[in-house]
């Protein structure tokens, strides 16, 4: 225990006058007052022990407990410091942790808040990566049934890896003396905190690219980094890394360190490349072995088909001596026949003549004076009869058209709308012209024009009650009608 820390112990009993100036404390009060005391002494400390009792919780922080042969302490990291840690924490990894003690004031605990952990020691990664690797495998994402297979000519290649350093030079240098293609370098860094957060960001985005894009779409990804010591590349052990590459639809090619490193995405690749120059001549073919190999198929297949057409010939040759008739002999029949047959085609013609000449002399012999009379005559007297019946029919015709004629007239006076007026009927018109049908389409002071048989008056609409009938005058004393009628 360091020499100045806080002792308390039981005192001897007070006096009375003591007791009475020393009030006593609540528990609140004190667990505070020693939570400020640890947190004043053990600002920050830096701690080695082995991992036990790791509990990841919803909230995201993650508590554990740090332990050696003899003594344990509980400890927490927050959320927002987990994924900063260098190595995540596990049950029996030795690592060393910094941060600051203080304490829970609910349990009268102490603990210490972990800011940064790393590996005790190399011997602990490498135990550590035998841990995830183990859980990987288990998962099945070392399986090669799930490896992609590489384009045998790609059009574009990606790369990920550090832009400044050898290995792009290498890898372009490379593609362009064996396969000239596009490039798209994806330029990150490949060692430090941050290289495996990177890595992973560039796998996705090469991954997001649409097929069609203005940025064409890799047919291969190669992730390359040159050699160097554990710690350099413990970034491409990460878990997150390794599970962006498993889960990439894009075939990749892992090209980290030389052909004696090997780190965890080696496993989850498609391919795993012993250099980075390995690695591009995995990914791309040999444009001259192709134009060699390309010129030997033509030449083997020119020269097989001139085989095959030669056995074709010497075949034929063979087939037509086995033939017991020459063309000559199978058509010496059939052109005597033609011959014989167009020898008798005259004679048939002049017969054929002959016989529709025969035919003819005795139709006409049929056609006589005393028949044709007989003939004119019966169709003269058909003439004759249609004439009369036509005679018939067309003096009928006025009369019918007269009646009809008549018919309409007597519809049509029927239909004719002053005809009422002859009776004493009258039609009543708005001043527009359009013929009122009801009371009710009238209004109070509306002019109106009535049509009578003799002429037409102008007239109002009146509301209240109608006026008295006039007494009906003489015709003969009827004054001369005035401009402005009633309608009550």
């Amino acid at each position: 225990m360091p020499s100045d820390s806080h002792v308390f112990e039981g005192p001897a009993e007070p006096p009375a006058a003591a007791r009475d100036n020393n009030p006593p404390l609540s528990i609140s009060e004190l667990s505070f007052a020693l939570k400020r005391t640890l947190e004043d002494r053990f600002g920050h400390v830096r701690l080695r022990g082995e991992v036990s009792k790791v509990n990841r919780h919803g909230s995201g922080h993650v508590y554990l407990t740090l332990k050696d042969d003899k003594a344990a302490i509980d400890g927490v990291v927050w959320k927002g410091q987990v994924r900063g840690l260098g190595v995540q924490p596990e049950t029996g990894l030795e690592v060393i942790v910094t941060g600051k003690i203080t304490s829970y004031p609910a349990r009268s605990s102490y603990q210490i808040v972990v800011e940064t952990m790393e590996a005790a020691g190399a011997g602990a990664l490498l135990a550590q990566l035998e841990r995830l690797k183990a859980r990987l495998r288990d998962e099945g994402l070392f399986e090669p049934a799930r490896k992609r297979p590489l384009p045998a000519f790609p059009t574009t290649i990606g790369v990920i890896t550090s832009p400044t350093g050898a290995v792009v030079r290498d890898i372009l240098h490379r593609i362009a003396e064996r396969w000239p293609c596009r490039v798209i370098v994806w330029p990150c860094v490949v060692q430090g905190e941050v290289a495996a957060a990177q890595v992973a960001a560039a796998v996705r985005g090469f991954d997001a690219l649409p097929a069609d894009g203005p940025i064409p779409r890799p047919d291969v990804v190669i992730v390359a980094r040159g050699g160097g010591s554990v710690e350099d590349l413990w970034p491409f052990n990460d878990e997150a890394l390794a599970r962006t590459l498993a889960a990439a639809s894009v075939p990749i090619i892992s090209a980290v360190g030389h052909e004696t490193d090997t780190t965890l995405i080696d496993f989850v690749s498609d391919r795993r490349a012993p250099t980075p120059t390995g690695a591009a001549e995995m990914a791309t073919p040999v444009l001259t072995d192709l134009g060699a190999a390309t010129a030997e198929l033509d030449r083997r297949l020119t020269r097989a088909a001139g085989r095959l057409v030669e056995d074709r010939r010497t075949a034929l040759r063979a087939a037509s001596r086995g033939l017991p008739p020459r063309p000559e002999d199978l058509l010496a029949l059939p052109q005597q026949r033609f011959d014989l047959v167009a020898s008798r085609l005259g004679a048939a013609l002049g017969r054929n003549v002959a016989a529709h000449e025969r035919d003819l002399l005795r139709v006409t012999a049929r056609l006589t004076p005393s028949a044709a009379g007989r003939q004119l005559g019966r169709s003269q007297e058909r003439l004759q009869e249609l004439h009369r019946r036509l005679a018939v029919a067309l003096a009928r015709v006025p009369n019918r058209e007269a009646d009809r004629l008549a018919r309409t007239g007597r519809l049509l006076e029927s239909l004719n709308p002053d005809r009422p007026l002859d009776h004493g009927f009258a039609r009543i018109h708005a001043v527009d012209g359009q013929l009122v049908r009801r009371a009710a389409d009238l209004s109070a002071g509306d002019s109106l024009r009535l049509v009578f048989a003799d002429g037409a008056r102008a007239a109002r609409v009146e509301d209240g009650q109608p006026p008295k009938p006039r007494e009906r005058r003489p015709a003969a004393a009827a004054t001369k009608p005035s401009d402005q009628g009633r309608l009550f």
